[in-house]
This record gives structure tokens, C-alpha cells and sequence, in this order.
């Protein structure tokens, strides 16, 4: 049984970062990046990477992940995969990171979209068919339902997946991705994606 809850809100968490949009209402959730400053009983602080501090209502039963660096070499024909990106000038996409979806995970939020990492940027959910090497890094060539990408990955980009946690990981100075609901005045944390020792979730 526990192993089914923690593959259920692995699961969750993950069509966090998959779905292609989210939805344009104003009760729709977000998601905001950044550095915990603190954390109290129903409650967290956070600074985000506009610079602006954000106060956030923390749940009990909050869903938390932990992101963690994954090697390159662990990405094979047939991984399922999800890829930030952006169009190069020479018409290309090159990552900006790499998350390799555990198995139970494959085919969440499959396609390519627009993503909200940095200007301009793109998702891609898809299935591996090919990782090769190219001119300027390795090449992933990916297939999803709607269509084919091929995403240059240079050495230097992020390759993560991630694991269900708890609270601990809920420290000051940890680098975390929050997903809330705004509430009247304030936000309600839905799920947060949380690096250890340091670690920034790239996605």
C-alpha cells in the first residue's frame, strides 16, 4: 500500500510540470521558483527569482518531491522524458534541462507546448528514439503522439528525475518550485518540488 501512495503522488507532482497549459482562470494554479527562507506551521516563506518575497499558505498534507541529478547515460531508446527548451537562431531546440519520467510516469502530459522557465521557452514530454552525438552536445530525437523534435542537449545542461519526500527537506536556503492556488489575498501551496544540500530543480 505504501508503495502505491508514493507512486500516486509521484505521479501528481509530475503532471505538475506536464500539462501543456495551465488553465487561464484567475483561480488557476502557478508556478513560482526560488529559495525557501522559512517555514512555520502553515505557513512558508519564500523568495522568489523576481526578487519578491511571497508568503504562502502551507497545507498538512502538502505533496512534496525531491529533485535530483540524474547521468546523461541513464537516457536510453524508449526513456520517456520531459525537456525544456528554446529555439536556437539556427532553427534548433536546445535544453535547458532534462527530467527522466520513472516508468510509472510514462506518457504524462505527452506533447510539445509552451513553458514558462524563461522567455520563449517550450516543453517536450516524449519517448526517446534515438541519443546521439553532435556537433555541439548529444542530440535526443523524441516522438510523441502529435508528433517528432529533435533537442540538442549540450554537456553542461541539468539531467534530473525526481522521488516522493516529506517535510524535511522544507529547510531555509532550500532551491524549491511551488505550485499554488491564489486564495482572496493569499496563496495555497498545491505541491513543491524541492532540491537537497543545495540542489536547484531546473525544470
Amino acid at each position: 500500500m505504501k508503495k502505491n501512495q508514493n507512486v500516486l503522488i509521484l505521479l501528481m507532482v509530475l503532471l505538475t510540470f506536464c500539462v501543456t497549459t495551465l488553465a487561464q482562470s484567475p483561480n488557476a494554479p502557478k508556478r513560482f521558483r526560488g529559495v525557501i527562507e522559512s517555514v512555520m506551521e502553515g505557513k512558508i516563506i519564500f523568495k522568489e527569482r523576481s526578487g519578491e518575497t511571497l508568503h504562502f499558505k502551507l497545507p498538512e498534507k502538502v505533496q512534496i518531491s525531491e529533485a535530483y541529478p540524474e547521468n546523461i547515460q541513464n537516457i536510453q531508446a524508449n526513456s520517456y522524458v520531459g525537456s525544456a527548451a528554446v529555439w536556437g537562431a539556427d532553427g534548433r531546440l536546445t535544453a535547458l534541462e532534462v527530467l527522466i519520467f520513472p516508468e510509472a510516469s510514462r506518457g504524462t502530459g505527452e506533447g510539445h507546448y509552451p513553458w514558462d522557465l524563461q522567455k520563449d521557452s517550450t516543453m517536450t514530454n516524449a519517448t526517446v528514439q534515438k541519443l546521439s552525438v553532435g556537433v555541439n552536445g548529444k542530440e535526443m530525437q523524441l516522438k510523441y503522439k502529435d508528433g517528432e523534435k529533435t533537442i540538442v542537449v549540450p554537456d553542461n545542461t541539468p539531467i534530473v528525475s525526481v522521488r516522493p519526500a516529506d517535510s524535511s527537506l522544507l529547510v531555509p536556503g532550500a532551491n524549491a518550485l511551488i505550485v499554488a492556488t491564489p486564495m482572496k489575498d493569499d496563496w495555497m501551496v498545491n505541491r513543491i518540488t524541492v532540491g537537497k544540500n543545495g540542489f536547484k530543480p531546473p525544470m
